[in-house]
């Protein structure tokens, strides 16, 4: 996400349509023998009513079943029942020691017609009509038949559905005046990987889905402008930005049909006042900015200024993880804060420059983290929004000519409060399961950034980079997860990394080394938190020059690269370490550089 401004802030291969405007550029590795995922395409009509906010459905779905076995029931996401008083998302804001200030007590006081919905009306397997029942924002359905392992079946749907007030991430009329964010406003259907169906209630996190071919037609009225996922396929008929040539247009209707080839969800936002501006990246995707020609002239010059700092951004995190397979990305004024979807992202539109780039850089980075990668981010949540925090304010400090030294000191910074203030829980947690919002923001964002950050202190700063673009290369389109990035670091240096996986993401154990005793030319640390780490160290003697040394951790079974000297390994189970200079010291420190999330600096000095 979900960068809001309340939060701290089996081959698969790549499917093309026939249209000629219609590609992913670079197709699908997995390193995982045996390993498979399923396939869906959507075919979906929608007319929508901009007076009302329903809007009538029909949805054609292919789905191949490339897993090993029978299926005999499939669910439905229902998203947008979430917006009803008494539903889960309404009760946990109201039951949350910490609710989500955009939710609050919202969700109980809405309007019938405020409220959102997606209902049902028909449903056929291969024309076979079909029992369902609809619970919370799940649609659970008996199969009329069971799907074999490597079978095709077809679901035919018809569907109607109304636009929530916005609240969160999706809805109409949110406070800067956008019409419609158009996010999970269709019936999805949910997951199913080798642990089985993956279908969580919306209550307030994150989404995982089934990668496909999109074919979707909008009829709306023909004062709005719609940008969102995929390809238009009639500019000639629309206009509204996507063509110079002047449009005659019959009606009070237009109908978009967009294509969006291989992404694992379909999202489009409309308003009647949308300036469209594009700008090309060199070698690189089409860019498409919508935001309202309303705002004050301020906010208009931002979103004129910012367009080639986000070419830059595109550049950036092509270069530096691996590159954008679409042909376009749109940047698209609709959101509460900040939310990433297929080849686009809603954002707030308002505020200032810098804010503006900020949402703008975050969200495009989980295009490589979210949706082309797309990790599980109901259970593995921190390996999303951490890995983008990492990889965003890199690219800010870098494009914005910060300068900073260390870009991720405050996402350190975050996590060693959240650490010593007695609420932490492990990154295992699930999204939803966490007890406080603040809980879960500091993990998924701060502890999740640190953890790649302080990956580059354990295997080194070259061995990171190279690392994050093996991971994308390798694991793009397959659902990683946490033990392939850890893998493919340990490919990458030759350390044994096991143990870091372990420790930081799967337990609440703390990094506390300290300085214990420095007498003459003997020098005694210690470890005082449970979680081991290498140890880098720097002495300066009383003739005033210094040295640096390495001390590996002897799980690691190996070094970083360094050209500090290397002396004998450290054990985990020994609690203190002593060692002999040439000389006689003056003064001794633990991570000068603050590379370790040490929860306690005090004592790495003496």
């Amino acid at each position: 996400m979900k960068y809001s401004f309340f939060y701290f802030f089996s081959v698969i291969a790549i499917l093309s349509c026939s249209a000629s405007n219609v590609s992913v550029k670079s197709a699908t590795k997995t390193q995982n023998p045996g390993y498979w995922q399923q396939k869906i395409d959507y075919t979906m009509n929608v007319d929508m009513d901009v007076k009302t906010y329903q809007y009538q459905g029909t949805q054609h779905l292919v789905y191949t079943n490339n897993s090993p076995d029978v299926l005999n029931r499939v669910y439905y996401h229902l998203f947008y029942n979430a917006f009803q008083p008494g539903s889960e998302m309404d009760v946990r804001s109201l039951t949350i020691a910490d609710p989500d200030p955009r939710v609050k007590d919202r969700i109980s006081k809405l309007a019938p017609e405020d409220q959102g919905f997606l209902k049902v009306s028909s449903l056929t397997q291969n024309g076979v009509a079909l029992k369902y029942e609809t619970v919370g924002t799940i649609l659970e359905v008996t199969l009329a038949s069971p799907i074999q392992p490597g079978e095709q079946v077809t679901f035919d749907m018809v569907f109607n559905g109304q636009v929530p007030l916005q609240i969160r991430r999706a809805g109409k009329n949110n406070k800067e005046g956008v019409a419609l964010s158009m996010a999970q406003w269709y019936p999805k259907l949910a997951e199913y990987d080798f642990e089985g169906w993956h279908a969580d209630p919306y209550i307030a996190r994150e989404f995982f889905g089934v990668w496909g071919n999109f074919d979707v037609s909008i009829t709306i009225d023909k004062t709005y402008t719609i940008g969102g996922s995929g390809y238009l396929q009639n500019p000639n008929e629309i206009g509204h930005g996507y063509t110079t040539e002047k449009v005659k247009t019959k009606g009070d209707k237009l109908t978009w049909h967009f294509v969006a080839p291989n992404v694992h969800d379909f999202t489009w936002a409309a308003d009647p006042n949308y300036n469209h501006d594009t700008m090309q990246v060199p070698n690189g995707p089409l860019l498409h900015f919508f935001y309202k020609s309303t705002m004050p002239k301020e906010n208009l010059e931002n979103w004129k200024n910012v367009q080639p700092k986000v070419v830059e951004l595109m550049q950036y995190y092509s270069t530096n993880v691996g590159n954008y397979p679409y042909e376009q990305y749109s940047v698209i004024q609709g959101g509460d804060g900040g939310m990433e979807y297929a080849m686009c992202t809603l954002i707030m539109g308002e505020g200032s420059f810098n804010g503006l780039f900020g949402v703008i850089a975050h969200e495009m980075a989980h295009t490589w983290f979210q949706f082309l990668l797309a990790s599980n981010e109901s259970k593995h949540e921190w390996m999303d929004e951490g890995f983008t925090s990492y990889i965003s304010d890199l690219a800010e400090n870098d494009i914005l000519h910060k300068n900073s030294e260390n870009p991720t000191k405050g996402a350190y910074r975050g996590y060693i409060y959240l650490a010593k203030s007695g609420k932490e829980q492990p990154l295992t947690t699930h999204a939803d399961r966490y007890a406080y919002n603040q809980t879960y923001s500091i993990s998924a964002y701060s502890k999740g950034e640190v953890f790649l950050a302080q990956l580059a202190y354990v295997i080194g700063d070259e061995n990171l980079k190279t690392t994050i673009k093996k991971y994308f290369e390798e694991f793009k389109f397959t659902h990683p997860k946490p033990l392939d990035i850890v893998r493919t670091a340990e490919k990458v240096s030759g350390l044994e990394l096991d143990w870091y996986l372990t420790d930081f993401g799967q337990t609440t154990n703390t990094i506390d080394y300290g300085v214990k005793t420095v007498e003459g030319n003997t020098v005694t640390l210690e470890r005082i938190g449970l979680m081991p780490m290498p140890i880098d160290l720097t002495v300066t003697y009383t003739d005033g020059s210094t040295e640096d040394f390495y001390i590996p951790l002897r799980m690691m079974y190996g070094e970083k690269p360094t050209t500090a000297t290397i002396i004998a390994d450290w054990a985990w189970a020994y609690p203190t370490y002593t060692f002999t200079t040439t000389k006689p010291v003056a003064k001794v420190e633990i991570d000068p550089k603050e590379g370790m999330a040490d929860i306690n600096r005090e004592n790495n000095k003496m």
